[in-house]
């Protein structure tokens, strides 16, 4: 079963500085119909003036990932980690029992457009982690989120993984999948055609059920999106 979650009737909310779509209740939105799914709650997509950002705020008990698409993320938070996070890369940071973190545009002349995604821990408590890496666009599925840290993998407090896929030469990927788990899939760039049958578009995105492979098609020139695997 696919349910279709159109980037046209994502909630919005804009501040000036910040310019934000929602896929799920978050904030000033509240659709009760879209709170999350499985341990999926929040992916923002966030663009924010230059020289601008949030101001220094907690989260606690949540893991918390970024994808930039444009421009540089500056980090900061009260574990000690300063950091800049450049477009392409990931950042997990795992709140634990509390943090604190500030998140500005890095540039003076450029806006930071970045997906900020929220998902629930099955752990609650322990000591806040960060983690960044590049995972590069390679061709077909990369895998860069996992419960373990696998192969490299960022790792998350879930039974969930994070897949980057990228078209650019190949035409057509498929992704073996467990008829038992949940699946959602986020466009970041392109033209999606899924399933053979359904045409998906940047920010769109789908929840996924009951399948035991997903199919996926490029119909534009270059195609990104980010796959969730969900318990």
């Amino acid at each position: 079963m696919i349910t279709l979650r159109l980037a046209t009737e994502r909630g919005h909310a804009n501040f000036g500085w910040l310019n934000s779509y929602h896929t799920f209740s978050f904030g000033h939105y509240y659709d009760p119909k879209h709170m999350g799914f499985s341990a999926l709650r929040v992916i923002n997509d966030d663009s924010v003036h230059p020289q601008m950002g949030f101001e220094t705020h907690g989260h606690k008990d949540m893991e918390i990932i970024s994808l930039v698409t444009q421009g540089t993320i500056a980090h900061k938070d009260s574990a000690g980690n300063i950091r800049e996070l450049p477009a392409g890369e990931y950042q997990l940071m795992s709140a634990g029992s509390g943090i604190f973190h500030s998140e500005f545009n890095a540039s003076d002349t450029e806006h930071l457009k970045f997906l900020q995604i929220w998902i629930q821990p099955n752990s609650l408590g322990g000591a806040p982690g960060y983690q960044q890496k590049s995972f590069g666009e390679a061709e077909g599925f990369t895998t860069v989120i996992t419960p373990d840290g696998r192969d490299g993998t960022l790792q998350i407090k879930q039974d969930a993984a994070l897949i980057q896929l990228v078209l650019d030469q190949e035409k057509s990927a498929t992704w073996t999948a467990d008829s038992k788990r949940r699946y959602y899939i986020h466009v970041v760039a392109g033209t999606l055609l899924l399933e053979d049958e359904i045409v998906m578009q940047q920010g769109d995105g789908a929840k996924i059920e009951h399948l035991s492979s997903i199919h996926f098609e490029k119909q534009s020139d270059h195609l990104k999106v980010i796959l969730f695997d969900l318990p």
